[in-house]
């Protein structure tokens, strides 16, 4: 199957893939952070290339509760409607099997209420992260590995240059349920 793994840096979802035997690409204006398969630049250059698959985790700076507070200013300013709007071009996408990403936030008020909302203690990991994932022709994930330990690390991390790049990242217990089961 061809995977297209859009607006992803790390490799993290783009490996699990490959690892299972398809033909993944991740797809991000950043370079990957490990080597494989990686476009750098604008996905829609690329977005109609045949894929079979696309799992796209498109910026959540503009979108996610979490920054509430700046919403009337990045209306204002446009910078929330440009991100709604890329989105929405991502959901529209003509590929068969489609996942977005993205934390709580306004898609589910200007879109539709995202399909699932999973956490990272779902899939091995003792955090917590709250992620909704909007679907087109695939199943919910199905949790791997319930662990105990639910800690708030990521909302918790200090301010720092690279913040933005860690909490950005997929986890890997995450990236391997989809691999394993979106097939």
């Amino acid at each position: 199957m061809r995977v297209l793994v859009a607006c992803e840096f790390s490799g993290t979802v783009r490996d699990a893939f490959i690892a299972r035997g398809h033909d993944a690409m991740s797809c991000d204006l950043l370079p990957t952070d490990r080597p494989g398969p990686h476009y750098q630049g604008d996905v829609f250059a690329i977005i109609k290339d045949g894929w079979d698959m696309m799992i796209a985790h498109p910026p959540c700076t503009h979108l996610a509760v979490s920054g509430a507070r700046y919403f009337a200013e990045k209306q204002k300013d446009g910078r929330q409607q440009s991100a709604i709007n890329f989105f929405l071009r991502l959901a529209m996408a003509n590929i068969p099997k489609m996942a977005i990403e993205n934390p709580v936030g306004i898609i589910s008020s200007q879109w539709r209420k995202p399909d699932q909302i999973i956490q990272p203690w779902m899939f091995g990991h003792g955090e917590t992260k709250a992620t909704c994932l909007w679907l087109k022709n695939l199943p919910l994930l199905i949790p791997t590995d319930i662990v105990d330990g639910r800690e708030a690390r990521i909302h918790k991390m200090p301010p720092s240059p690279t913040r933005w790049k860690e909490r950005s990242k997929t986890y890997q217990g995450i990236a391997n349920a989809m691999a394993d089961q979106w097939v």
